[in-house]
């Protein structure tokens, strides 16, 4: 029997991460497989040279994704012709739903025999619950995060399977202490500033971040900022930071945990990188904020959730202080991240919360991409 052919997709940089991590735990399993597909680095990383650049499509909000949707458009289609080329038997779409959408109706088109696998669906618990129907529509299976998601498709005749969050297997335990004695700061307060990793993000979202970092750091000289910059928006938050006043040190992805763990709160751009922090049993308040059309439109129509953090949602209270859209400023961050950095009760009842929150996300189940490998094979094998 010829070997299994799979053809990745991931359109931004988290999707990216989790095709690579995807890829090496299907070779562990099946070294025979012929695996090609779309992506970034991560997935360069692997051997797999990226079939389509995908380049412009890491976009948020209504407003912006509309900006972008001749690129998204072009994107999907050459995907298509790339699925094309190589007839796969399965085809894994990654996270990005409004370009992995259009891709996969690409791919249906051109390769109407491949299995089609959403791996992420679109968070149909917090707005557009709708799109569970679109899922069942074009794809033929999905693997989702979280437990409560599955109700959503109940009905609609699709397998999903649950395979956890991938964040939660990707983080070791930091080194806070060795991070300190590495950078000159094993007397310091640290507050941690994490603005994302989208640009939209660093535009919207970073400069209340920024303000109340400066705040906190005006009331207490022990406090020193430190800044880990995800690689895709380095230099913007490098030029960003030339002009701040406030003690502070940059540093990359490969002292993220370590930063992490060193923190004593964090100001945060709601995402990922939560749930990265919480590992680290570091308190943190969260920011997020679109643009203006798009903001007013998510949170009075299609907002569902209370909340926008996972980890907030997973516990069904507002553990973690988010603020969004107009309550994003530089004010009210500061007087929540300050609650927690001198007050050692609240950040210890944050922590637990946090790690109980964890809990009840899996974090001590098998690895996504482990626990996504063993059911696409299963879906071939039973094909």
């Amino acid at each position: 029997m010829k070997p299994f052919r799979v053809f990745v997709v991931a359109g931004e940089p988290s999707g990216d991460e989790l095709a690579a991590e995807l890829v090496q735990a299907l070779r562990a399993r099946r070294p025979d497989l012929v695996i090609a597909g779309v992506g970034g680095e991560k997935l360069a990383s692997q051997g797999i040279q990226s079939a389509v650049s995908i380049e412009g499509l890491s976009v948020l909000g209504l407003t912006e994704g509309l900006a972008a949707l001749k690129t998204v458009n072009v994107r999907a289609e050459e995907t298509g012709i790339a699925a094309e080329a190589f007839q796969p038997d399965a085809v894994v779409l990654i996270d990005s739903w409004g370009f992995t959408l259009r891709a996969a109706k690409a791919i249906r088109s051109r390769v109407p025999q491949a299995r089609l696998i959403k791996m992420i669906g679109p968070q149909v618990f917090a707005t557009r619950p709708g799109r569970a129907k679109t899922v069942a529509e074009v794809y033929d299976a999905l693997f989702c995060i979280h437990d409560f998601e599955v109700p959503f498709y109940e009905g609609t005749g699709l397998p999903v399977t649950i395979i956890g969050n991938p964040a939660i297997a990707r983080a070791g335990k930091g080194d806070g202490a060795e991070f300190r004695v590495r950078h000159g700061l094993a007397d310091k307060k640290i507050v941690l500033l994490l603005p994302g990793s989208r640009g939209g993000e660093i535009q919207r979202v970073a400069p209340a971040l920024e303000g109340a970092a400066a705040l906190i750091s005006s009331k207490d000289p022990l406090v020193h900022v430190v800044a880990v910059l995800a690689p895709n928006v380095a230099e913007r938050l490098e030029a960003r930071a030339a002009n701040w006043t406030f003690p502070h040190t940059l540093v990359g992805e490969d002292e993220k945990l370590d930063a992490f763990a060193a923190g004593d709160v964090a100001l945060a751009c709601s995402g990922t990188v939560t749930t990265e922090v919480a590992l680290q049993e570091t308190p943190m308040v969260l920011g997020y904020r679109l643009g203006a059309i798009s903001g007013f439109i998510i949170l009075n129509f299609l907002l569902k959730s209370r909340f926008i953090c996972l980890l907030n949602i997973a516990l069904g209270r507002m553990a973690i202080p988010e603020f969004v859209q107009n309550g994003l400023t530089p004010e009210a961050l500061a007087e929540a991240a300050s609650n927690l950095l001198y007050d050692p009760k609240a950040a210890q009842d944050q922590v637990s919360a946090q790690a109980l929150a964890l809990d009840k996300m899996g974090r001590h189940d098998p690895p996504a991409a482990e626990r996504a490998a063993e059911a696409l094979l299963n879906l071939l094998d039973a094909a």
